[in-house]
């Protein structure tokens, strides 16, 4: 199959080092600023990805833009015709999930959505062993560390309009996902945001706190400011056991499971090692012609998750479906 990549930033670059370490046919590359693509050679290169989906005979097309372009060029591809791979998050507004919905619903086109830490082992391994158990209760957190240096690296970042958020629509949703995904979809939401460090350099938030209520109700916490980035950490109770998931690691009443260890990985180690398994797996269904199970419905739980959160300034509201 014939692959392009919109964006050559930091997670740009890595997906095409997985498609290039899976002898993908990567024909064409996009990106406004063309110095970025100065690098990549024996490839088309374009600076308009309409104009490049326009030319190009591609049958995968990697969306890796800032979070506000995502929606626009998800639904342009699939009115094209052209499968898409989206990274995180989808979008970042409740109308553009509807969008996307409709355009996939009328598409021949597949579209994904780019959550590879469901690929980790040590996730799995957890939604295995809890598989038709009752999750009591469940906590997840995230304490990294980001800066001013971090948000000058990009024009977008920090912004509401343009990023959506902060540490939880960027960051930190790959926790959230990974907690709804095994826990179960929440249906309400209380939290609080708050800019502790980052005042006057960011619009959103640096910090949250949330409670979230459904079947399995879980508390998550993540924040920005910590002085260097700790390994996040999740925990259920079920039925008096405790299970605690790291990205490599399982701890059940603080053993450690027999799993096996996975750390290659591309780009920043906070990437985990899924997004190989992630992208393999994507186009082993495009070739059958199966359905992606990480489509718009399922990649858009947690965005809506998140949104539901920014809208609750404390008070419990619920998350739209």
């Amino acid at each position: 199959m014939k692959s392009a990549i919109i964006g050559l930033g930091v997670i740009g670059k890595v997906h095409y080092d997985v498609l290039k370490s899976q002898d993908a046919d990567i024909v064409a590359l996009c990106d406004v600023d063309e110095s970025a693509l100065d690098k990549f050679d024996g490839v088309k290169k374009y600076s308009d990805y309409k104009k490049m989906l326009d030319c190009e005979d591609i049958d995968v097309v990697h969306i890796c833009t800032p979070h506000y372009l995502h929606a626009d060029m998800v639904i342009y591809a699939l009115e094209k015709g052209v499968n898409v791979l989206c990274e995180k998050p989808l979008c970042i507004k409740e109308e553009d999930i509807e969008r996307i919905v409709e355009a996939e619903s009328k598409s021949k086109a597949m579209l994904g959505v780019c959550l590879q830490n469901r690929y980790n082992n040590s996730s799995r391994f957890v939604k295995q062993l809890l598989e038709g158990k009752k999750v009591d209760f469940a906590f997840g957190n995230v304490s990294w560390h980001r800066d001013e240096e971090y948000y000058r690296t990009g024009a977008w970042r920090g912004k509401l309009e343009t990023e959506g958020g902060g540490v939880m629509i960027n960051q930190a949703i790959h926790t959230l996902d990974l907690m709804q995904w095994i826990c179960g979809a929440p249906k309400s939401v209380c939290a609080n945001t708050y800019n502790y460090s980052l005042k006057g350099i960011i619009e959103a938030e640096d910090t949250v706190i949330a409670m979230f209520k459904g079947d399995t109700d879980f508390e998550f916490f993540a924040t920005n400011t910590a002085k260097s980035d700790l390994p996040i950490e999740i925990r259920f109770i079920s039925g008096g056991d405790i299970i605690t998931l790291y990205p490599d690691e399982v701890l059940v009443n603080g053993k450690v499971a027999d799993i096996e260890h996975c750390m290659k990985g591309y780009g920043k180690i906070s990437y985990g090692n899924g997004h190989e398994k992630l992208i393999k797996d994507f186009y082993d269904c495009v070739a059958r012609g199966e359905k992606f199970w990480i489509d718009a419905k399922e990649g858009s739980a947690c965005v809506r998750q998140v949104l539901a959160a920014y809208r609750s300034n404390g008070q419990e509201v619920l998350i739209r479906l």
